[in-house]
């Protein structure tokens, strides 16, 4: 018997986002603890699932800091590493007028990219129902071997595989070597959730269905999930396709963490449904309980630590009248 239900590989990092001006019309940027493998994680811990991390930050006090706030949470960090001469990754969230978001990393190098192949402990993976990661931990040689070795151990122990891309544009050389890692990344994994802009880019096709049929042609990933933005998001299973539209929220103020909070809904549905006993029923619920907690999240800042309950987001769809 498994004891874990997800371990997440990859970065947790600091969020530096904006929170008010100051007196002299400067902007203030708040410390909230972030990074997409660590945040899917907390929002399974909004489930009562239990999680591990992998990863790496600086000995420094971000690093600390982030060990802290996931302990918190619930997440298991005894697999998390500190590098006593790299600082911790940090991120500046620069959020537009629609609460869309554009980053600048301080990473060049930070500690979420020296973590080794000899510090994957595979135990950990091994006793885990579902292993999710990223192309964060892809973006440099040394992480990447990490990040294969570990999806060996998972494939090994038949462990589904999750796998966000979540590209950064600005960590990768090039965009073909991004290209080149989001293929090895599609060859590993059993569930892909993919952005509207991600699959586009990937697939040169505009048509997201045709999009996934292209995907498949190569990989058979048994369940694509599109996340949409405004539109919604789509589930692409066993030949059918199901879609639901998002929800609006009058108190959206950026969208950081909307799809990672997404994506652990997902992963919890497939934990309670099993990968192979889903139906279209089952696939609508799933969409509408994500794209929900993605809608609540938008109005509140950071992601680790801001993950909706499940009552407030049951409660959020049901005034709109999907439940």
């Amino acid at each position: 018997m498994k004891t874990i239900d997800v371990t997440a590989l990859g970065e947790i990092l600091i969020d530096f986002t904006q929170n008010g001006t100051s007196e002299q019309g400067n902007p203030i940027l708040e410390m909230n603890p972030g990074g997409a493998p660590c945040n899917v994680l907390a929002m399974l811990r909004k489930f009562d699932r239990k999680t591990a991390f992998i990863g790496k930050v600086g000995d420094d006090n971000f690093g600390w800091f982030l060990k802290q706030k996931a302990e918190n949470l619930g997440i298991d960090m005894s697999h998390l590493y500190f590098d006593k001469h790299v600082h911790t990754t940090l991120a500046f969230v620069h959020t537009g007028e629609n609460g869309e978001r554009d980053f600048t990393f301080c990473r060049n190098p930070g500690a979420d990219m020296q973590l080794t192949e000899n510090e994957i402990n595979e135990e950990v993976i091994k006793q885990s129902k579902i292993f999710h990661f990223g192309t964060l931990s892809m973006t440099h040689e040394g992480v990447r071997r990490a990040t294969k070795k570990s999806l060996e151990i998972a494939k090994r122990n038949d462990c589904l595989i999750s796998f966000d891309p979540n590209i950064r544009e600005p960590l990768w050389g090039s965009l073909e070597e991004a290209r080149e890692q989001v293929e090895l990344g599609m060859s590993y994994c059993d569930i892909l959730k993919i952005s509207d802009n991600e699959i586009q880019w990937f697939t040169g096709e505009a048509d997201y269905s045709e999009g996934v049929k292209k995907i498949r042609k190569c990989y058979p990933i048994k369940l694509i999930l599109v996340s949409m933005g405004s539109l919604g998001s789509r589930a692409y299973y066993e030949g059918e396709m199901v879609e639901v539209a998002a929800f609006a929220n009058e108190n959206t103020i950026e969208t950081t963490g909307a799809g990672d909070t997404f994506c652990g809904c997902i992963l919890n549905a497939i934990l309670d449904w099993s990968l192979e006993e889903l139906t279209w029923d089952k696939l609508k619920e799933m969409l509408t309980i994500a794209n929900g907690a993605a809608s609540l999240i938008t109005s509140k800042k950071g992601a680790l630590c801001s993950m909706p309950e499940i009552v407030e987001v049951r409660k959020f769809i049901s005034k709109r009248h999907m439940f």
